[in-house]
């Protein structure tokens, strides 16, 4: 028998993030003594390179809400008000003006992110994945490309990109998608997939549109089923970048497809009608689900979406089905108080939970 440890196996994370505490935590928990955990922490702070850049982490503090308030005031005055100086300078004048500005935001990430400032750098970088729809729109009307539709209500500034359904806007997020990929392939940073993830929302409801003919009024059960299936496929892709950073340790990119994706999919549903008490039931129970369900794999959206999801079936139930009912309220109290008692019995065995799931979903792990 070999006295040599097994070695590490390739599925687990081949790189973590760790801090003292966790070495504290370790001799709490037996896996060290506190001699042990110290000597180890020397050695990988020994290890550690002395000048290298410490990405940042994102974290409610007044320097990184400043960070987010100034890169999104930069984002909207770019993308929606630029357009006010339309008739001044042109197309072509609005489309060398926003590449200009695009590279120059972009040569500014570059550097950010070659210092380690990964916050900024992704602001910056996003600002400029977002002027793709400006330029590429500005270029389709310099070169007579832009599509005139009998009864367009939208197109004829850019700041209804962001008002109004209308097929001809896939040019524009179709550039965007891949001016997207390329600055994630380039940066890999987070924040980047925000621009990526609001124009895949945009192109579901504009797909309802497609082909761009005469604009009439809006088939709306087709645009929801559009809008389902646009989400349901932004989870799943959040879904396996989720798998792939619990089992790799790489930084968390699905955070904002999983805000979109389960938005469109939510909203998709909820706008959907039917007279039948059977699928209201339906509906109120996949909400409840969806509480649970982000709560276990940690993603708040679909905790906030599932609880608005059952206030609007509960809501429904005293104000329509039960109006009259003196016993639906204590029934309801009931039911509530019995979610408190399940919250508290959640909390106690949260960690054996988690850790049954794990032997069955890799990928579900505590945050």
């Amino acid at each position: 028998m070999s006295d040599q440890p097994e070695p590490i196996a390739p599925t687990e994370p081949d790189r973590l993030e760790v801090r003292a505490r966790d070495f504290d935590r370790a001799a709490e928990a037996g896996i060290l003594n506190g001699d042990q955990a110290r000597a180890l922490w020397d050695f990988l702070a020994a290890q550690a390179p002395k000048h290298a850049p410490t990405p940042e982490v994102p974290r409610f503090s007044f320097g990184h809400t400043l960070y987010y308030f100034g890169g999104l005031i930069a984002i909207a005055a770019m993308s929606l008000f630029m357009t006010l100086t339309w008739d001044a300078l042109g197309p072509w004048g609005i489309c060398t003006l926003a590449l200009l500005y695009a590279a120059a935001c972009w040569a500014m990430a570059e550097m950010l992110h070659a210092r380690g400032l990964a916050i900024p750098a992704g602001l910056l970088a996003a600002l400029a994945v977002c002027l793709v729809p400006l330029i590429t729109w500005s270029a389709q009307n310099a070169l007579g490309l832009w599509p005139e539709v009998s009864g367009a209500i939208s197109g004829e500034r850019l700041s209804q990109y962001h008002q109004w359904i209308d097929a001809r806007w896939l040019t524009l997020e179709v550039a965007t998608l891949i001016m997207g990929a390329l600055a994630l392939w380039r940066l890999r940073l987070p924040f980047l997939v925000m621009p990526v993830a609001v124009t895949l929302w945009y192109m579901s409801m504009d797909l309802s549109r497609w082909p761009a003919g005469e604009m009439g009024d809006v088939d709306f059960d087709h645009a929801r089923r559009v809008s389902i299936v646009f989400g349901i496929a932004m989870c799943l892709m959040a879904g396996a970048l989720d798998l792939y950073r619990r089992r790799y340790g790489t930084r968390d990119f699905a955070t904002w497809l999983y805000l979109f994706g389960a938005f469109a999919a939510w909203s998709g549903i909820t706008l959907s009608h039917s007279d039948s008490e059977m699928a209201k039931l339906v509906y109120g129970l996949f909400n409840a689900g969806l509480v649970l369900f982000g709560a276990v794999i940690g993603r708040r959206i679909f905790t906030v979406l599932g609880t608005i999801g059952v206030a609007l079936y509960l809501g429904y139930l005293a104000f329509e089905l039960f109006q009259d009912s003196l016993l639906f309220p204590l029934a309801l109290s009931l039911i509530g108080l019995g979610i408190v008692g399940l919250g508290i019995w959640w909390q106690k065995h949260e960690a054996s939970i988690v850790r049954r799931l794990s032997s069955v979903l890799p990928g579900i792990a505590p945050r």
